[in-house]
């Protein structure tokens, strides 16, 4: 019989899991106090289960599921899409190839509807198959594939197929 996870482990999960855990809910919301406060409620509700959690190395993707049911929820408040204007953009920091794209990429992203957004950010940036993503936002592989269809589709008409080329459709 195994022990169950003790307080020193998710400490060490913290550690390991906050910087993906905080740039992936950074991508879902696109503002740094969001993605925040959606971290800190997802590892609050994490802890909260940390006693059922079976086994320590499935505990980061349990972090990560919970952070996007969250931001799910966070979705559907009527008042979770207050626009705050600023006169400046995020520091670009690294992505992809050329960086200068970075701040199209973002403003680009943050038009899609939030279950698109989502989609997009699971698949491509934190490099989850179509099953696993389905799984993490609780919907169908096919609505996934539609999602991320109808996502690229929008990115491509926003950036052009200089920043976001045609792929052959294949998936993992």
């Amino acid at each position: 019989m195994t022990r169950p996870p003790s307080d020193e482990d998710f400490t060490e999960l913290v550690h390991a899991a906050w910087p993906s855990l905080y740039r992936t809910a950074y991508l879902l919301l696109g503002d740094r106090a969001e993605a925040e406060d959606l971290v800190q409620s997802a590892l609050a509700k994490t802890y909260a289960s940390w006693g059922r959690v079976r086994s320590l190395e499935a505990a980061p993707a349990y972090a990560r599921t919970t952070l996007v049911n969250t931001a799910t929820s966070w979705f559907r408040r009527r008042s979770w899409r207050n626009e705050r204007p600023t006169e400046t953009l995020p520091d670009p920091g690294t992505v992809g190839s050329d960086p200068s794209d970075r701040p199209a990429l973002l403003a680009a992203l943050a038009q899609l509807p939030p279950r698109q957004r989502a989609v997009v950010v699971l698949r491509y940036y934190d490099d989850l198959s179509v099953a696993e993503t389905a799984s993490a936002l609780a919907i169908s592989e096919g609505t996934v594939k539609s999602q991320t269809s109808d996502a690229l589709t929008k990115l491509r008409a926003l950036l052009g197929d200089d920043v976001l080329p045609q792929t052959n459709g294949a998936s993992r």
